[in-house]
């Protein structure tokens, strides 16, 4: 299980592409839109794109801290499947509900929503206070939740659709997690076994 920062290397492509699109009509190339369904390369692109400066930085806070969070505990190819098949299985949810959206936060509550199910009592910082990451992460759901009756600049629905697929990867991780230590509990090295036979058969 390799470990290789792609948390880090994702929030520092990120910050790249966001020097970019203050070049006039980048944004508008890769944002996802209604074209998205004949240009369908804008439903991963827009994961790297934000809306401000202070978009950026909430969202590669978050994505330098949880996403390292999960892909050293699982390794870097499972997070990084994680948080790309979150992005974008919840753009192509979002783009339903809006005109035109930007932003790896459908991503980052997928790694939310692994992370609640594999490391439920981590104790985070979230609301202003310490909390286990399972609460925090069901506060963030009712809050999109509440989000969604209450329009704003926030994709809610890509938040709960992120953090769905999110819940539904660390089901599946944590499973084969249990799994693979419960083989590995009952794997009898041969040796050993010679070794006992040796000492208590003869």
């Amino acid at each position: 299980m390799k470990f290789n920062y792609w948390a880090l290397k994702i929030s520092l492509i990120c910050a790249i592409v966001f020097l970019f699109q203050l070049i006039p009509g980048f944004t508008d190339l890769f944002v996802l839109n209604k074209s998205s369904f004949v240009e369908p390369w804008r439903f991963l692109t827009a994961i790297f794109l934000h809306g401000g400066i202070g978009h950026l930085i909430y969202n590669l806070f978050a994505l330098a801290l949880f996403g390292s969070i999960l892909e050293s505990a699982v390794g870097s190819r499972k997070f990084l499947f994680v948080f790309f098949i979150s992005g974008i299985l919840a753009n192509i949810f979002a783009v339903n509900f809006y005109d035109s959206s930007l932003g790896a936060s459908g991503a980052i509550f997928g790694v939310f929503g692994a992370l609640m199910i594999l490391r439920p009592g981590m104790i985070v910082w979230a609301f202003g206070i310490p909390m286990p990451m399972a609460l925090a992460g069901l506060l963030w759901i009712l809050g999109d939740i509440f989000g969604v009756f209450m329009p704003d600049n926030i994709g809610h629905f890509a938040h709960l659709a992120g953090v769905a697929v999110g819940l539904v990867f660390g089901a599946f991780l944590r499973e084969n997690i249990h799994t693979q230590k419960r083989e590995q509990r009952f794997v009898l090295d041969e040796n050993s076994v010679q070794r006992w036979e040796d000492n208590n058969l003869r």
